[in-house]
């Protein structure tokens, strides 16, 4: 295994733990019947070659490091989407009151959205991570947004690629109107959440009840009558 595999796999596995953990949250709020804040969660270890773009950035050596884990706090990233504004604010709080983790900073990308229109919640954590060297402490960070947020986030994200981050003024524009279409589409989603949550409800429970009572299929082919 290289010295880049080695450096990395704490951070995968702190990835892996913390999607299962969180994926966890979620269904503990389905068991007691209940909305989950949290729609769904991803995560995944930053690759090298972003990791060597922001090295250059913060104009930091390109080596497994100490100083390189401090400075790039986002090396294992997961996010945890939501459906409705309100709800990126009751995830932040189920964070805060993890054990299992420690918050070390929050970024308000929200209430402060930055210039492109971008628009997320950050929250920077150490967790542990237990190996057979010991005790690890990884620096993680994870982002909550909406759908809403997150689909024009990916946009911005393959666009920046594309012009390196000096957009044509055209496309600037464009993508800060349509940042503040999707917030007031989560807005406007916000006002009639409890119509939405209980047509969802309704959703579910037939569904369910349909399927209870669809007729099966044998080995032969044909459903039994």
């Amino acid at each position: 295994m290289g010295q880049w595999d080695r450096f990395l796999a704490p951070y995968k596995q702190a990835v892996d733990e913390l999607k299962i953990k969180f994926k966890g949250m979620r269904q503990q709020f389905e068991t007691d019947n209940t909305n989950s804040p949290i729609e769904f969660v991803t995560g995944r270890v930053k690759p090298l070659a972003s990791i060597y773009d922001k090295t250059l950035e913060k104009g930091i050596p390109f080596e497994p490091s100490d100083d390189l884990a401090h400075q790039l706090q986002d090396i294992a990233g997961l996010r945890m989407m939501c459906q409705f504004v309100g709800d990126i604010k009751t995830v932040v709080e189920l964070l805060r009151q993890r054990n299992d983790l420690r918050i070390v900073e929050e970024k308000d990308y929200i209430s402060h959205e930055k210039q492109s229109g971008y628009r997320s919640y950050h929250v920077i954590v150490e967790y542990p991570v237990q190996t057979i060297k010991g005790e690890k402490l990884i620096l993680a960070e994870i982002q909550i947004r909406t759908l809403a947020m997150n689909f024009w986030a990916s946009i911005e994200h393959s666009l920046n690629y594309k012009y390196k981050g000096v957009f044509p003024e055209e496309i600037k524009i464009r993508l800060q109107r349509a940042a503040e279409a999707a917030f007031q589409l989560d807005e406007e989603m916000s006002q009639i959440r409890d119509e939405i949550q209980e047509a969802q409800a309704y959703f579910t429970e037939f569904k369910d009840s349909t399927s209870k009572h669809y007729p099966t299929e044998p080995e032969g082919g044909k459903p039994k009558p």
